[in-house]
């Protein structure tokens, strides 16, 4: 079994800085393309950046230019550094990863537990 524990919410104010990151723990998995999501109350969950196992990002285009995704791939763990945050930036963040099991030819969705920003302004 995998798990994905996250790190790092809280609250800032606007034009403040937050860092989160997300640790895969377990055995015998790999990890293909790890990312954030975000979800607002009464909104829908969205995409917010993804990374590949070889470094290639993909940012909501309202996150350009403000955050910036990384990955440890010995660490398995996935950064989201967070700069000059909005109040609409406010949101439960969680953690997705695609996780293979060795020995099975089958790619598993996996989801942390969210971590809360709240950005005053």
């Amino acid at each position: 079994q995998v798990q994905l524990v996250e790190s790092g919410g809280g609250l800032v104010q606007a034009g403040g800085s937050l860092r989160l990151s997300c640790a895969a723990s377990g055995s015998d998995f790999y990890i293909t393309t790890m990312g954030w999501y975000r979800q607002a109350p009464g909104k829908q969950r969205e995409l917010v950046a993804t990374i590949s196992s070889s470094g290639s990002t993909n940012y909501a285009d309202s996150v350009k230019g403000r955050f910036t995704i990384s990955r440890d791939n010995a660490k398995n763990t996935v950064y989201l550094q967070m700069n000059n945050l909005k109040p609409e930036d406010t949101a439960a963040y969680y953690c997705n990863a695609g996780v293979v099991l060795i020995g099975y030819d089958v790619l598993y969705d996996y989801w942390g537990q969210g971590t809360q920003v709240t950005v005053s302004s």
